[in-house]
């Protein structure tokens, strides 16, 4: 089981700060557009990473004044935070956003869905959720907290794939849900982030099919295919 329930916590508390800035922002209170400046800052935490990602980048980025970034954000971090929130709400968003006739044919669908297509220069290459994690060193202790609970709501995403698998007699009983829902989750970030050392299209494709072949047959199922 995930045990990042603060950080969980805390990432739930900006999901509540990005959505109620944003109804603000309709009523004409902010002076920004609120969605696009964290949409802006989120290229370039994307792109150049969390250390590596200068106020002035993000002044610049955003178009806003380092006055009115810290006025509205507090400092870097609570951008930051607010920029993770977002991605991750609409990483979420795709997960589950995958149908299919059963558990093991929306897990196979949700790989697949995440296969970069052809690259636009302008979306940085990658995920910002395993950027965040790589660089875990670099963040504020409130930081390291947001980006293990973003890469735990994408584990629970996975979880609850493999528990309606369990459900359905897709799996057995006894199948190591966690295990597995970390083993399809490191596949998922793999897919993401392999073209940027060369891996094409196909051999993701290929990969998606040698991972599915992990996929641990129920008992019953072997003996009636035997």
């Amino acid at each position: 089981m995930y045990h990042g329930t603060n950080g969980t916590r805390m990432l739930e508390r900006t999901f509540l700060i990005v959505k109620l800035f944003s109804e603000n922002s309709m009523s004409g209170k902010p002076q920004f557009d609120e969605a696009a400046v964290v949409s802006a800052a989120m290229m370039v935490f994307w792109r150049h990473g969390y250390a590596a990602a200068s106020i002035n980048d993000l002044t610049e980025a955003t178009g806003l004044s380092r006055s009115s970034l810290y006025q509205r954000f507090g400092d870097k971090d609570g951008l930051f935070r607010e920029v993770l929130a977002a991605y991750t709400e609409r990483v979420l968003k795709r997960m589950r956003g995958v149908e299919a006739d059963s558990a093991r044919e929306r897990l196979h669908a949700m790989l697949r869905a995440f296969v970069p297509k052809q690259h636009d220069s302008r979306r940085p290459a990658g995920c910002l959720i395993s950027r965040c994690c790589a660089e875990m060193v670099n963040l504020t202790a409130e930081g390291q907290a947001c980006a293990r609970a973003s890469a735990g709501l994408q584990h629970k995403v996975l979880t609850d794939v493999l528990r309606d698998a369990v459900a359905n007699g897709e799996l057995s009983g006894d199948a190591d849900v966690e295990a597995l829902a970390w083993y399809y989750l490191g596949v998922l970030q793999a897919l993401l982030n392999l073209p940027q050392a060369g891996a094409a299209a196909d051999a993701l494709e290929r990969m998606i099919d040698v991972a599915m072949s992990g996929w641990p047959i129920p008992a019953h199922t072997r003996s009636s295919t035997a």
